[in-house]
């Protein structure tokens, strides 16, 4: 999950500064466990104090390595021997990390999330413990749905008809400072007080699931398919006509680089519809003053279809501790190790018995989280997945930059992006 994504007491450590554990002065065996996000490192404390208690020759050292870090150290750490003993990845990190011996395969099974479970099985083999998962729903300013007349769980887009129900709702709900909609006589599409939606290069939020509810695909084996699908190109220009011609969502070059940006403009009430996943759940409550719910994933053409994406967390295989990191892999490979992420609700975790917590939690808030779970039993859109698919992304955001600033035709720019992410993934 990007994202799936960034206390008190854990480590906060820069570039190069990863130490594998080791033991202390008391005879423990130290087990370290690096994770991106300091939100949820706060509950994995919690789960790691009553661990110890039952494993009092086994402590376990957290270290947060934040987002913007931490696939840039990781490499550096796994290639010195230096990384931790257990780790965070995505699907886009670690099939490379799998296929060349760096990790150990996970000989035990557990109730796990099967989506999570299938995307880290390689080779006939699973690499990681599932630990969190998400999906894609859509987020709504209640007082500014209301006020346009709009039921956002009715809304369906359509890149062939000029006034789906999803466009006409997105001119209603924006507004440029002079109170004036997109189609008005005098509207100002420089001078934009509250917009429609949330629309950008936010791949899982946007991007594939737009793609995935027109019937189009991304990925094929180990080969980017976008700009082979019509039905992807047509997504994709339907999602660039909402920033560039339509005026409903912030200009990609605010959001291009800034993948924060459209969360703040929602929790300031300035973006009606916020497309997004459960792991800005926490954000929203603490940030918006204004009533808000969520509806289910918009309908496209061939349905509601939505990304849904895991956590793993997977063990070095040059752990010197293999023992000890087993048995601190088997416990947050449980309910009663992953309860504390769930209760906090901080993230669906990826024990389903564990699930329960998470959505009590957010239950006693007055937010149902239930659209999420009805986006992971539906249809479905695979994130892209592969040992160089990290790579191959790295390669083709820039130009699907271009793409969203206007810079780029769409099928020019998506055929570029595409040539540019399969060259990088060969190499």
């Amino acid at each position: 999950m990007r994202r799936l994504f960034p206390i008190i007491a854990a480590l906060l450590l820069t570039a190069g500064c990863s130490i594998a554990g080791g033991d202390d002065a008391n005879g423990r065996t130290t087990v370290t466990f690096r994770l991106w996000d300091e939100r949820v490192a706060t509950a994995y404390q919690q789960s790691f104090s009553v661990f110890e208690k039952a494993h009092p020759k086994v402590r376990v050292e957290v270290q947060v390595v934040p987002w913007a870090d931490y696939w840039t150290t990781l490499p550096t750490d796994i290639a010195a021997g230096t990384a931790a003993d257990i780790f965070w990845t995505n699907t886009s990190n670690f099939g490379l990390y799998a296929d060349n011996g760096k990790l150990l395969p996970v000989d035990f099974t557990g109730d796990w999330t099967k989506s999570v479970v299938d995307l880290y099985t390689r080779g006939g083999r699973l690499w990681g413990v599932p630990q969190l998962w998400d999906s894609i729903a859509l987020y709504y300013n209640r007082d500014l749905v209301s006020r346009a007349g709009l039921d956002p769980a009715a809304l369906t887009w359509d890149p062939t008809v000029p006034s789906d129900t999803f466009r006409a709702a997105l001119r209603k709900l924006t507004v440029d400072s002079a109170g004036k909609h997109p189609g008005e006589a005098g509207f100002n599409p420089r001078s934009i007080a509250t917009y429609g939606v949330n629309a950008a290069l936010d791949q899982q939020a946007i991007l594939w699931d737009f793609a995935g509810s027109n019937g189009g695909t991304w990925q094929s084996g180990d080969r980017f398919t976008f700009a082979d699908q019509p039905r992807t190109v047509q997504a994709v220009r339907y999602v660039v006509d909402l920033i560039d011609k339509e005026h409903v969502a912030p200009p990609a070059a605010d959001t291009n680089t800034d993948g924060e940006k459209a969360l703040r403009l929602f929790t300031q009430g300035r973006i009606a519809l916020f497309q997004s996943g459960p792991y800005h759940l926490k954000s929203i409550q603490e940030g918006a003053s204004f009533r808000w719910g969520i509806a289910p994933l918009l309908r496209g053409p061939a349905g509601r279809v939505g990304v849904v994406h895991g956590v793993a967390a997977v063990a070095s295989a040059r752990t010197r501790h293999r023992d000890a990191t087993a048995e601190v892999l088997r416990w947050i490979g449980s309910a009663d190790g992953l309860r504390p992420i769930a209760a906090g609700g901080y993230a669906f975790p990826g024990v389903t018995a564990a699930q329960p917590a998470f959505v009590d939690y957010w239950r006693t808030r007055g937010v149902d989280v239930r659209p999420f779970l009805d986006a992971a039993a539906g249809t479905t859109f695979p994130a892209p997945v592969g040992p160089r698919v990290g790579a191959g992304g790295t390669a083709y955001t820039p130009i699907l930059q271009q793409v969203f600033l206007g810079q780029l035709d769409v099928a020019r720019g998506l055929r570029q992006a595409q040539d540019a992410g399969n060259a990088a993934m060969r190499d």
